[in-house]
């Protein structure tokens, strides 16, 4: 079975880059000093340290791993590329809550980029997934857990 597809914009690509190398050069000699640190100081079996240290480490290469095979599978959205005649990934879209008479401005991004309290939604959110392919004046019905919202589309942007 093929590997599903990381979609990214090139923030999040970046982003993600700066933090595997961060991992990589930096947390692991810092997380390799403690283990040292901690062995010295004698009995492994007591020491809340070591253990904490090896904690840390497991943790560490937990991420690395799983940020390698993100960055393995990403397909980077090229945002001068985008048509903003109509809403794909790495647009930044404004539109009208038609329910509450509230615009609302969302940044469509990959899953692994999602973060509500950044506004960027997935592009397999439910949200996410009404918005792609429309265009500015767009009427969107949106299936939630509390019930259907209409949003209007107003504006299409790139994210600069």
């Amino acid at each position: 079975m093929a590997e599903k597809k990381n979609i990214l914009t090139y923030a999040g690509l970046k982003q993600y880059e700066d933090e595997l190398q961060n991992l990589k050069v930096f947390k692991r000699k810092e997380v390799a000093q403690k283990i040292k640190e901690a062995r010295e100081q004698g009995d492994l079996s007591e020491n809340a340290e070591y253990d904490a240290a090896k904690d840390e480490q497991r943790d560490i290469e937990a991420r690395i791993e799983e940020l390698e095979k993100l960055l393995k599978n990403a397909e980077v959205v090229v945002e001068d590329e985008i048509d903003l005649d109509k809403i794909n990934v790495g647009c930044k879209v404004k539109v009208n809550d038609m329910d509450e008479d509230e615009e609302m401005e969302f940044y469509i991004v990959g899953s692994t980029e999602a973060n509500s309290l950044q506004n960027k939604i997935s592009n397999e959110s439910p949200v996410g997934q009404a918005l792609i392919g429309r265009r500015v004046g767009d009427v969107v019905d949106v299936e939630t857990q509390v019930g259907t919202i209409q949003y209007k589309v107003l504006e299409i942007q790139r994210v600069s």
